[in-house]
């Protein structure tokens, strides 16, 4: 029996006649093609899968969909805004920071969950709120520089305004 779920994604709201066991991973991926969120162990362990809902970064392959109704969810895809990146993807591309690509869009969003919460993380912070998504092929230095770097250009820009 499909169940009706309504969530905005991405700033646009959908509504939904799911199945209940569908993941919001699942969700996410088949019904709105959002591949950027990746299904790495699909056990709530790897972290490849994070979203923010509600502005809190959550492993969206342990979330079931009917859980996230009527909630809002962020996905890399909602990072950009008007063809401009968000100051993290350009802080990671300016450090080149990401190898294969795959854990980079979880950390992304897990980093912006952490700027939105505190602007002016330490190194310390800022490896705490990484630390639940695996990456397999860097030592996360360059996700950390890239990290603090945008929180620099974010405060910077603020003063500059000012």
């Amino acid at each position: 029996m499909k169940h009706s779920v309504k969530l905005k994604v991405n700033g646009q709201q959908h509504e939904f006649a799911i199945e209940p066991y569908l993941t919001l991973a699942e969700l996410l991926r088949d019904e709105l093609q959002l591949t950027g969120t990746k299904l790495g162990c699909r056990l709530n362990s790897c972290g490849c899968c994070a979203v923010l809902l509600d502005g809190k970064p959550v492993n969206s392959c342990s979330v079931l969909a009917l859980q996230a109704d009527g909630h809002d969810v962020l996905t890399v895809e909602g990072l950009a805004a008007d063809g401009t990146l968000h100051p993290l993807q350009q802080a990671f591309v300016e450090q080149n920071a990401f190898q294969c690509g795959f854990c980079t869009p979880a950390i992304l969003l897990t980093a912006k969950a952490l700027l939105d919460e505190n602007p002016s993380p330490t190194e310390s912070d800022v490896r705490n709120a990484i630390r639940g998504t695996s990456c397999r092929c860097t030592g996360y230095t360059k996700y950390v520089q890239a990290i603090l770097s945008a929180s620099k250009e974010s405060r910077d820009h603020g003063r500059a305004a000012r």
